[in-house]
């Protein structure tokens, strides 16, 4: 396999092994917030963008130019201002719209190059592949390969790491996105050598699946390179690195697959959805409201993958810091329910849902967050009776298709129960949000 300069390399069996053991690749978008907003903003492209979390309260991505000017990662929007200013830093709101819309097609575009059972979503920017195995140069080469296709189908930048377990893959990805000029974002370790050169750069704290604990542990131990780490045995890993856990992690560094491709789940155990309220509430009828409005989100993401849920629970957070373990003065105030028969009906969650809020709503009380969360999962096709309750899911259910058609042909759910009211002043804000450039008609980017 040849890689020639200006062209996308074409992948070939050249430096296919047959029959020896496969590669494993990390595939990971670059500053991936801020590389969806500068997609449609080519004149970003050279400049420092970051992206704000919910309400706009704190730093969660930073591109390459905002790390050089200083802003560090997960402060407070109102501590870096000065450094934003002074730099000219374009900032944005979070747009979780077109963030996982752009995702979907990295994805796609993963699937479709290496067969759609060979990509394994790790997060809403990572994936990792599996790879036939390769010589090193083809193994670099594939992954050029891989990273120039993203880039030209979406626009979305990536760095590539291969290597023959996921361990060591995100080695070389951490390797990659350290200097991406050299490495043309693609590093692959696929001889012992050149595992070696490079677990012996790599302190023990990069290393994934080793947490913060855990590398002050080993630091104080005086371990604190990677290769330190791979040479230790496997039953003094399992000791000081919790068992099987610590057993796999120095097995993958050399090089022994421990940690298998996993299947994807179509259907979650739990679903939840959770938002800071744009400004404190007080008042029992918003967050009432709010739960009503969450519970609805919670129901289409049920009924998407064919499920109802059994059990409801809700929580809210006071705004004050309280650290007391009381259940009605913690940090968190829940409760839940459980319902006599399962359902995805939006109407028959939100009611046990806003009558929860009674429960565990105190007056004169100023809260920040809320959230629902539905459990007890069952497939919607086999829900078993209650003898007791009428039979109700087949009309419900034909309504919920209708709305959530009209919903999502439409957005921004025209269509409502009125229990999630109508002027939602606890609404999250988003004051610096960009167009969803992809999902909306009225926000199409426009070429003139």
């Amino acid at each position: 396999m040849v890689f020639q300069p200006g062209n996308i390399a074409q992948p070939c069996t050249d430096g296919v092994i047959a029959g020896g053991t496969g590669l494993k690749a990390i595939v990971d978008c670059n500053s991936f917030y801020c590389s969806c907003e500068r997609l449609f903003k080519p004149g970003l492209s050279k400049k420092p963008v970051v992206v704000l979390s919910n309400n706009d309260g704190c730093i969660v991505s930073r591109s390459d130019e905002a790390k050089q000017a200083g802003v560090d990662m997960a402060i407070p929007y109102f501590q870096a201002k000065h450094l934003i200013a002074k730099h000219d830093i374009a900032v944005f709101s979070s747009n979780y719209t077109l963030y996982g819309d752009l995702s979907w097609r990295v994805m796609e575009t993963l699937r479709m190059l290496v067969g759609r059972d060979n990509v394994e979503v790790y997060s809403v920017d990572e994936a990792f592949v599996d790879l036939p195995a390769m010589s090193p140069e083809a193994a670099a080469n594939y992954g050029l390969y891989i990273r120039q296709t993203v880039e030209q189908w979406t626009g979305i930048s990536v760095s590539v790491g291969i290597a023959p377990t996921k361990t060591l893959a995100k080695a070389a990805n951490y390797l990659a996105k350290k200097n991406k000029q050299l490495t043309r974002c693609v590093t692959a370790l696929v001889t012992p050598e050149e595992q070696r050169n490079a677990l012996q750069s790599i302190r023990v704290s990069n290393i994934w699946g080793v947490g913060r604990s855990y590398a002050e542990k080993l630091i104080n131990m005086g371990i604190t390179s990677a290769w330190e780490l791979r040479n230790m045995s496997e039953q003094w890993a399992g000791k000081q690195l919790g068992g099987v856990v610590g057993t796999r992690l120095v097995k993958e560094l050399r090089g022994e697959p421990c940690i298998d491709m996993q299947e994807q789940l179509d259907t979650k155990k739990m679903i939840a959805t959770t938002r800071m309220f744009g400004s404190p509430v007080n008042d029992v009828l918003s967050i009432k409201e709010a739960i009503a409005t969450y519970t609805s989100l919670a129901a289409q993401k049920l009924r998407r993958q064919r499920c109802a849920a059994r059990t409801i629970s809700i929580f809210i957070v006071p705004k004050e810091e309280d650290h007391a373990v009381d259940f009605h003065h913690g940090p968190i105030i829940s409760t839940r329910t459980t319902l006599p028969t399962a359902t995805s009906v939006t109407n028959e969650l939100i009611k046990p849902a806003v009558q929860l809020v009674e429960k565990i709503y105190e007056e004169g009380r100023v809260y920040k967050k809320a959230g629902v969360m539905l459990s007890g999962l069952e497939n919607d096709t086999c829900i078993q009776g209650n003898l007791f309750v009428p039979e109700s899911k087949n009309k419900g259910r034909f309504l919920m298709d209708m709305m959530d058609n009209i919903n999502f042909s439409m957005r921004d759910d025209i269509l409502k129960f009125a229990a999630s009211g109508t002027s939602r002043n606890w609404k999250m804000r988003q004051e610096l949000r960009s167009p969803r450039f992809t999902t909306r008609w009225e926000e199409m980017f426009e070429v003139r």
